[in-house]
């Protein structure tokens, strides 16, 4: 939720400015998103700088390479990577199949 506001605002936000736009609608403490951010820049996922008495956030990969790190976080995980990356590839459809063969050519030629 707190990555997905990030990436949604484009910018940096503070914890305050994080809770005005989601904490209240989702009835979440302001601590509780302070810590949420705070742990995301401490695993790496933000980058923070200071702004006046605040520190303020946004992230360190886009949408997309966040959700290919965690994908290789999973099948890492799993103790089989390439059984699970098999089972991933065959509930792909016929067009992600062919992305991916794209994909995997590309990577060949450089």
């Amino acid at each position: 939720m707190v990555l997905n506001a990030l990436w949604d605002q484009d910018g940096w936000l503070t914890p305050g400015e994080m809770h005005a736009a989601v904490g209240a609608r989702r009835r979440l403490a302001y601590t509780t998103i302070m810590t949420t951010m705070f742990r995301l820049w401490e695993k790496g996922r933000l980058d923070r700088q200071r702004r006046g008495r605040a520190f303020e956030y946004q992230p360190l990969m886009s949408r997309t390479e966040y959700a290919a790190t965690r994908m290789t976080e999973l099948l890492d995980a799993t103790g089989d990577p390439r059984s699970a990356l098999t089972h991933f590839v065959s509930a792909m459809d016929e067009h992600d199949i062919a992305e991916l063969r794209r994909v995997m050519r590309a990577r060949r030629r450089s």
